[in-house]
């Protein structure tokens, strides 16, 4: 069985299109995960709140969290915490994130980010 690379966002989202479009133009296999559709799966997000931290998982600037009330915001100060905001409000997940066949992950979208991850999960 091969591991698969997994695309976690919302396909609205540019950043995750873009995403999508660079997997897609260099023929890289992967699944994509819908926060909206499939909701976000909570057995996986206690080791991306270890993995990347809860800085980096966690838009602080997007429109889901300025939407949030202070007692909220200010709510979100440990994993526990921040898991429940995340799945009352998958929104607030900085996106895309991946799950690289290699088992890292990681928040966001570059050229080098992919080109680099890539190049590490399939030595060659």
């Amino acid at each position: 069985m091969t591991t698969m690379i997994t695309l976690y966002g919302i396909p609205n989202c540019d950043t995750v299109k873009k995403a999508h479009t660079w997997l897609t133009d260099h023929g890289v296999d992967y699944a994509f995960h819908d926060f909206k559709k499939q909701g976000v799966p909570t057995d996986l997000l206690p080791g991306w709140i270890a993995s990347v931290g809860l800085d980096t998982l966690i838009n602080r600037r997007g429109p889901t969290w300025r939407k949030l009330d202070a007692a909220t915001q200010a709510s979100v100060v440990d994993a526990a915490s921040a898991t429940a905001v995340i799945l009352a409000s998958s929104s607030v997940i900085k996106r895309p994130l991946v799950a690289w066949a290699d088992g890292a992950v990681t928040v966001g979208f570059s050229d080098e980010l992919f080109a680099q991850r890539i190049k590490q999960s399939h030595p060659g």
